[in-house]
């Protein structure tokens, strides 16, 4: 038997698909999810194997939310189910076993199970690795008790430490295993590098200030400590942000 979790904002919809699992038959639903970062929150508590995902939703949308299951430990097979099929390559992007258009029909649906079914956890986790990241709205951040989410706009910096990334935002401080070039590339222009290990968020950039040993820093707003500026770097945000 399957472990499945379905998730969509609308219950109608949540409820055919019950309906439809429970006909098929080879299927538990071990929970429902209304949106994207519950759906998450329920996958760190229940560990299914399958996630029924629409892709609309208001918040986190189906897309980003795949994105973020991809990085559990042991990642579930996502079947997306949605109205619209304007998001097939973007679903198909995140590496989704499925993609069922609604009304969904019995057949289609217990064909992409069957699919899920015969998936093993490695195969699973090499999809996984090689989804492709777009742009997130949110960093997610693991711990014992689950994936925590940082909205993007909310974090001042990320730090590279070691193997591991820091991201300081405004309700505390984070590790998370993106790389530091990775983040860079995904968040210009709204973040910008000030040295090999800091990246700073724009919009908390208050100013630029040098020492009597000639060592720049920059203070971000919600900040108390500065942070270093390589002197590579000085110049350009100098010039770029008029500070």
């Amino acid at each position: 038997m399957l472990k499945v979790l379905i998730v969509d904002d609308e219950p109608p919809a949540r409820e055919r698909l019950r309906s439809l699992l429970a006909e098929i038959g080879e299927a538990e639903v071990v929970g429902e999810a209304g949106g994207g970062a519950e759906a998450l929150s329920h996958a760190t508590a229940l560990s299914p194997d399958v996630v029924l995902l629409d892709v609309r939703m208001p918040g986190m949308d189906g897309i980003e939310a795949a994105r973020h299951l991809s990085t559990l430990e042991e990642p579930p097979a996502v079947i997306f189910t949605t109205a619209y099929d304007q998001y097939a390559v973007n679903a198909f992007e995140t590496r989704a076993v499925g993609y069922l258009l609604k009304p969904i029909r019995k057949e289609k649906l217990a064909a992409a199970l069957a699919q899920a079914g015969r998936l093993t956890r490695p195969q699973l986790q090499r999809l996984a690795t090689a989804a492709r990241a777009e742009r997130r709205t949110h960093i997610a951040a693991r711990h014992r008790e689950g994936l925590r989410l940082i909205p993007v706009e909310e974090v001042q910096y990320f730090l590279a430490e070691q193997k591991y990334t820091t991201v300081r935002h405004l309700r505390g401080e984070d590790l998370i295993e993106d790389s530091l070039r990775a983040l860079e590339e995904e968040l210009a222009p709204d973040f910008v590098r000030i040295h090999r290990n800091a990246l700073v968020a724009v919009r908390h950039l208050d100013r630029i200030e040098r020492n009597a040993d000639g060592q720049y820093f920059v203070r971000l707003r919600g900040c108390e400590a500065p942070l270093a500026v390589s002197r590579r770097m000085a110049g350009e945000l100098r010039e770029r942000f008029r500070l």
